[in-house]
C-alpha cells in the first residue's frame, strides 16, 4: 500500500486540530479504495495555546497521527520545510488546519496524479471574506512577480498541494534559509495541474497573517526570485558614479577659471565625490564577480 503524508502546519490552532482530522477522515473510503495508508503530521510552530495538548490527545486515539513541535515560533515556511523533511509518504499533501483547504478536494486531486501529473496545486478564484485592501495588494504582488521574475506564480495560489515523492525531493534539495515556498514550487517545475475552488473562510479562530507580515513575506519573495531589485540598484549606482565624475570635472574647471575663494574646499569636495564614486564602482565589480543565484 502506498503512503500519503498529510502535512498540517499549526500555530495556535487548538480549536481546529480535532475538527480538521475528523473532516480529513471523511475521505476514509477513498483512502481504502486507493489502497492508501495515511500519516497526518501536525507541525506545531511554537503555539502558545493548547495545540500540542490537543494533538497528543488525538495521537492516543489515532495511530496515523504524528507531532513535530518547535521550541518557538519559526514561521509557516519553517513548518512546511520540517514537514516535508519528516514526511515518509509516496505522496505528500500540505493543508492548513483551519479548513480553508477543503479535504473534500483530495479525491479529485489524486485523480490527476493517476493521469500522469507530478503535482496538483490549488488556487482560489474568489477572495470572499478577505479585506478589500488585502485582496488588492495580493493581486498587485502576483502581477509584479510575473513581470519581474522568471518563476511562474499563479494569482490566488494556496499552499494546498499534492505532490509525488520526486517533487518533494526536488524541493528539499533546495537548501534555502529564507524560503519562499510559492516561488520554489514554480522554480522546480514538473507537470502541475491547477484545481480552482471558491474561497473558504476559517472554521475557528483568526488568521495569523497580519498585513505587515504579508508585506514582509512579499518582499522576501521579490528579492528571492527576481534580479530586478539588484538590477535597479546597479543602474542607480552607475548613475551616481556618472554624476560624481561630472561634479568633479565641474569643480576642477570652475576652480581653474575663477580660482579658489575658500582654501581647500575644491580638493575636499573632489575627494568626497571620488570616494563615493569608488564605492559605487567597487559594488558593481563585486556584483559582477560574485553574482547572486536567482533563487537566493
Amino acid at each position: 500500500m502506498a503512503l500519503l503524508s498529510i502535512i498540517v502546519p499549526c500555530y495556535n490552532e487548538e480549536e481546529n486540530v480535532r475538527f480538521f482530522y475528523e473532516e480529513l477522515m471523511k475521505n476514509r473510503d477513498f483512502f481504502t479504495e486507493k489502497d492508501l495508508r495515511t500519516e497526518v503530521l501536525y507541525i506545531d510552530d511554537g503555539s502558545k495555546d493548547g495545540t500540542v495538548e490537543e494533538v497528543k490527545k488525538l495521537k492516543q486515539e489515532a495511530e496515523n497521527v504524528r507531532l513535530i513541535s518547535f521550541s518557538r515560533n519559526f514561521g509557516k515556511e519553517a513548518a512546511i520545510y520540517a514537514g516535508l523533511q519528516k514526511s515518509r509518504g509516496d505522496y505528500v499533501v500540505m493543508m492548513d488546519a483551519d479548513l480553508q483547504d477543503p479535504p473534500s478536494l483530495l479525491p479529485e486531486m489524486f485523480s490527476y496524479l493517476e493521469k500522469g501529473y507530478d503535482s496538483v496545486a490549488t488556487r482560489r478564484v474568489t477572495r470572499k471574506g478577505e479585506p478589500p485592501i488585502r485582496s488588492f495588494f495580493a493581486r498587485v504582488f502576483y502581477r509584479l512577480m510575473n513581470r519581474i521574475s522568471q518563476t511562474d506564480m499563479v494569482d490566488g495560489a494556496r499552499d494546498y498541494r499534492l505532490m509525488t515523492r520526486q517533487v518533494v525531493d526536488s524541493i528539499l534539495s533546495m537548501g534555502e534559509y529564507n524560503r519562499f515556498t510559492k516561488g520554489i514550487f514554480g522554480w522546480v517545475g514538473f507537470n502541475t495541474k491547477w484545481v480552482e475552488y471558491e474561497n473558504v473562510e476559517r472554521v475557528h479562530g483568526e488568521t495569523k497573517w497580519s498585513f505587515w507580515k504579508l508585506f514582509l513575506y512579499s518582499i522576501e519573495g521579490i528579492t528571492a526570485f527576481s534580479t530586478a531589485p539588484l538590477a535597479f540598484a546597479s543602474v542607480v549606482g552607475v548613475l551616481m558614479c556618472l554624476i560624481a565624475f561630472g561634479a568633479i570635472l565641474f569643480i576642477i574647471i570652475k576652480t581653474l577659471i575663477w580660482g579658489d575663494p575658500v582654501g581647500g574646499w575644491p580638493s575636499m569636495v573632489c575627494i568626497i565625490f571620488l570616494v563615493g564614486e569608488c564605492s559605487c564602482s567597487a559594488w558593481e565589480s563585486w556584483d559582477s564577480i560574485f553574482p547572486r543565484p536567482t533563487w537566493k
